[in-house]
């Protein structure tokens, strides 16, 4: 009998179905109440689980296990161990105590730590999250954990990712208590990640040292046709791309991912997956192993699935939606309206408290997607721009502006609204537009965050998108607390918070180069067009002061995370430059100087026979390629250069601004040339597959 879809989901992870059928009631309970409401794990519990987590992976072919980590790289890591151990008949059992599931050693000197470690100091922990499940990976039980030193100090993101969502939990608690609701445990964040990405066949990919060293392409001219007809997105989905899919979906199925969505994008070669809400913390470890698994799974069709933000210029880049929404352990969604005038009062209320987290914390929400790979996206058509703004629609500013003036709200019920006295219209979910230009939109009853980049790990965005609503909520509920009129405070709180942060609230078209200039202008929003403008806000005052307060960040954290960022950003650059100058000496000015040289060496025969022959087109295309070629030797000059002055700069930031300043700049004039020389030069002498080739390469 044919395996449908529910048969093989979450087969190979070690979920709430798993555990009831494999653990005691006591045990379960127990396990279940660490799960829900952070109760401590009981080592007896502990044991109880291990054995049971081990006997139902052997029974799936495993032989290792592993705690499955995400280190400041911005991928994952793992090192497995053998569940074998001797036995005295000289024979193995098989063994997993609950002291291993819980804690294990791994080595944190070779890890990025910004310091916080040094090569001697090699003792490093990780810790198992019960709240995202274990799951089997080949022939290895993988069991998702935090990383922390032997001092204590977080060197992942999965361990700030949980302290922003326990604080975000504390404070929506209080103002959920002030509205009544005793009942509700847990407030969680939520999160569905739309991911893009591009497939190329292996064949173009290994004839390409850029894409092969850098993820992206560092030279290619635009191909005759591209995205101008509109023709891919939505479109049928070739048999070559189809069959991936398929097989992916089953993939991500068996370990639990609730993979949805998928299609074709704007750009030749770019598609979209898009999976169903999982809690944050398990959305990002499965939007992690979505992205490993793409991998994998593309090298068994003979494709290469490229997760770099820009892969070709001129086309669409690859980002990835954050679709983030906060609701309690009773299914209450809190940024969805309500029927009543206090459900909607607590919905506007939430509402504020995100609003006036993006305009007070802009600078973090544009470093957490800061990459030197995502400054080539932003701004470009297909991403939105680095001013970061909300977008709500029209009806729903209505209200605000309403609120706002105290006046009487013009569309289905015309009265002045003071929150839980009078009326409050019911809000249809989806009145209004979406808007693709906006890095944070309202979409009815969640905000996407439009701004990730394709490869980025979303627990860098919603650690700070968690803590920023944090401590808006901490404030509200510090003032709310101790007034004593609820109601008149509440109102005054929301008009105050509308009033105060009007300035971030834009629904128009955020690619106009006007919206650009009002948004700096006039309105005092923030540009930070790259890495190296924002990472080094990440230790403002008003940022160290929140995190710290909130428990999300130690200040020595967050001291190494600026680093690490920006020393990834330095060395990202370097390599990209460094390949390009390779390829330049290597193969593109020999070819270009080869052509050249044969279409001499042909107007030179040709002449031999007929003397008085003009040749004037190869005449000149061989004065325009001999100009390429000085141009392309300058400018490769030039760019070792700028790679040489980097030499001996010891000052992150300084490094990080030379590289901006300098080097990129010098890149980008080295590819002009280069591009040409392609558009000039005969394909059989262009030593790599151009940009027709590779966009149009998968049937």
């Amino acid at each position: 009998m044919k395996t449908t879809v529910s048969d093989t989901f979450g087969t190979l992870v070690f979920d709430d179905r798993v555990m009831r059928a494999n653990l005691s009631a006591k045990v379960y309970a127990s396990l279940r109440k660490t799960i829900d409401e952070g109760k401590e794990l009981d080592i007896g519990v502990a044991n109880a689980v291990a054995e049971a987590m081990k006997n139902w992976a052997v029974s799936k072919g495993a032989t290792h296990f592993t705690h499955w980590f995400q280190p400041l790289t911005g991928i994952t890591a793992e090192k497995h161990d053998g569940f074998i151990s001797p036995a005295p008949d000289g024979s193995v059992i098989m063994e997993f105590s609950g002291k291993e599931l819980i804690k294990g050693e791994p080595d944190a000197s070779s890890f990025p730590s910004g310091g916080l470690r040094a090569t001697f100091e090699a003792r490093g922990y990780t810790a198992w999250d019960p709240t995202s499940y274990a799951f089997i990976k080949g022939k290895t039980l993988c069991i998702p954990t935090a990383f922390c030193s032997y001092g204590g100090h977080a060197l992942d993101k999965k361990t700030p990712l949980l302290r922003s969502m326990e604080a975000l939990n504390r404070q929506a608690l209080r103002i959920l208590r002030l509205f009544g609701n005793n009942t509700a445990k847990r407030v969680v964040s939520s999160v569905g990640p739309e991911q893009e990405y591009f497939l190329i066949t292996k064949e173009m990919y290994d004839a390409r040292p850029d894409l092969r060293f850098t993820g992206r392409t560092l030279f290619g001219a635009k191909p005759p046709k591209g995205q101008e007809l509109d023709d891919h997105y939505f479109g049928a989905i070739k048999p070559g791309v189809a069959a991936f899919m398929e097989d992916l979906n089953e993939e991500l199925w068996k370990l639990g991912i609730l993979a949805k969505t998928e299609h074709n994008e704007v750009a030749p070669a770019q598609h979209e997956l898009a999976p169903i809400y999982s809690t944050t913390n398990v959305a990002t470890d499965h939007n992690q192993l979505t992205m490993e698994i793409m991998q994998s799974v593309a090298a068994k069709h003979g494709l290469v699935c490229l997760l770099q933000e820009k892969p070709f210029a001129g086309v669409n880049g690859s980002g990835k939606h954050n679709n983030w929404s906060i609701a309690t352990d009773e299914g209450q969604n809190l940024l969805s309206p309500g029927d009543t005038p206090y459900e909607n009062a607590q919905f506007l209320l939430f509402l504020c408290a995100v609003i006036k987290a993006v305009d007070d914390y802009q600078d973090l929400l544009r470093i957490s997607v800061a990459t030197a790979g995502n400054d080539h996206r932003l701004g470009a058509n297909e991403a939105p721009p680095a001013v970061i703004s909300v977008f709500l629609g029209d009806e729903l500013d209505a209200v605000l502006r309403a609120i706002e003036n105290d006046v009487p709200y013009t569309g289905t019920e015309k009265t002045v609204m003071k929150l839980g006295v009078d009326v409050l219209p019911k809000f249809n979910r989806d009145t209004t537009d979406r808007n693709r230009t906006s890095p944070f939109a309202f979409t009815g009853n969640k905000f996407e965050f439009r701004m990730l980049g394709s490869s980025n790990s979303i627990a860098c965005a919603n650690i700070m998108l968690n803590s920023a609503v944090a401590e808006s909520l901490r404030i509200y509920a510090d003032r709310l607390e101790e007034a004593s009129d609820f109601e008149s405070a509440l109102h005054d709180m929301i008009k105050n918070t509308i009033k105060d942060h009007r300035r971030i609230i834009f629904n128009g078209n955020g690619y106009d180069e006007s919206w650009i200039k009002e948004a700096t202008e006039v309105r005092g929003l923030l540009n930070y067009r790259t890495t190296a403008d924002c990472m080094p806000h990440l230790l403002d005052e008003k940022n160290v002061r929140m995190l710290t307060s909130l428990g999300v960040f130690t200040v020595d954290e967050l001291r190494s995370r600026r680093d690490i960022m920006l020393e990834n950003y330095c060395k990202t650059v370097q390599i990209e430059a460094n390949t390009m100058i390779n390829m330049v000496h290597k193969r593109i000015a020999p070819a270009v100087v080869r052509f050249t040289a044969d279409l001499a060496k042909q107007v030179s025969e040709k002449r031999a026979v007929i003397a008085e022959l003009p040749c004037t087109y190869e005449s000149e295309l061989i004065t325009r390629l001999s100009a390429l070629s000085d141009s392309i030797g300058t400018k490769t000059g030039e760019l070792e250069d700028a790679v040489i002055a980097l030499h001996g700069v010891d000052d992150i930031i300084r490094e990080s601004e030379l590289i901006r300043d300098t080097v990129l700049p010098k890149m980008s004039e080295l590819r002009v040339p280069c591009d040409q020389a392609e558009l000039l030069t005969a394909k059989s002498y262009w030593p790599f597959p151009t940009y027709g080739d590779i966009l149009f390469s998968v049937k």
